[in-house]
């Protein structure tokens, strides 16, 4: 093994400063955290964008933490299958989900946020209303990952996050996806850690996702509330699906057809919304989330 790399003196002037930096800035967190100024979640969001955090033992972040000590931060490290030398940078998503449902069992923790899914037919105005429930402020709406390619008026990142097909099997291997469903001949699939990140810190969260893809939410999480959005009448719908210029006259026709097999499916749904008027639909989802 060859020797490391010798510095020079202003290279090693750097590295003392940078040390003495990361050291200050964990004793802040760690001196909040002691009163009860920051959660464990804070803590976790820091890590994602500070490497001083990133570097910080899970067991100093434990022992920090107002009410918990040495000897529980050992006995839930133990439980949990921590490692004593783990950082917060080599958590996995598993240990982070338990750690932060440890500490939401505290007495001043927050209550989790209530999860509906919005399904319905291709035109029925999903879209249109997840849209106007985000600029109401009372939803975190999640956006979804697909394979598909972006429409002219489209963003990545608001509408949707654009994947290649690659990407969106290695999400799959790593189980990345609250619920993923083929549609059409594309992809659509939830990423699951910012879902339950949200509803953790107490916000209603909408998913605007296939029947499908509500079938595998259900199926994992039973307390969500699939919401069905219908259409006024058949010819609304297809008024709607025939003014659609992204799509092919057989494109269409397809769309059709699956919008007749989509309908079927709303028995299975636990509202079922007639999108007669969009600020109606919205206003019934926020009263959804309070009950």
């Amino acid at each position: 093994m060859g020797l490391p790399p010798q510095l020079t003196a202003e290279q090693r002037q750097q590295a003392l400063l940078k040390a003495a930096n990361s050291r200050k800035r964990r004793a802040e967190v760690k001196s909040k955290m002691k009163n009860g100024e920051i959660s464990i979640d804070d803590i976790l969001l820091l890590a994602k964008t500070e490497d001083a955090i990133a570097k910080m033992r899970v067991k100093e972040l434990l022992e920090s933490l107002s009410g918990v000590g040495k000897i529980r931060a050992q006995s839930l490290m133990e439980r949990l299958n921590i490692s004593p030398s783990r950082r917060i940078q080599g958590l996995g998503r598993l240990q982070i989900k338990q750690l932060r449902e440890e500490f939401m069992k505290s007495e001043h923790a927050v209550k989790p946020g209530k999860l509906l899914v919005l399904s319905g037919p291709g035109g029925v105005g999903k879209s249109t209303v997840a849209k106007k429930l985000r600029e109401a402020g009372d939803f975190w709406v999640s956006v979804s990952a697909t394979t598909r390619k972006p429409r002219s008026n489209e963003i990545d990142g608001r509408d949707y996050f654009f994947v290649t097909d690659e990407e969106f099997t290695r999400m799959i291997n790593a189980n990345e996806f609250l619920e993923w469903a083929e549609f059409a001949g594309n992809r659509y699939g939830t990423p699951l850690e910012k879902v339950e990140h949200a509803l953790l810190l107490g916000r209603n969260v909408l998913l605007e996702i296939e029947i499908a893809g509500a079938k595998q939410v259900k199926a994992h999480l039973p307390q969500s509330v699939l919401v069905f959005l219908e259409p006024p009448t058949w010819e609304e719908l297809v008024s709607r699906l025939e003014g659609r210029g992204t799509d092919s006259p057989e494109r269409r026709a397809e769309r059709l057809e699956l919008a007749q097999e989509e309908l079927a499916a709303a028995s299975f749904f636990d509202v079922v919304l007639v999108n007669d008027q969009v600020e109606s639909v919205v206003g019934r989802l926020i009263e959804l989330s309070h009950n």
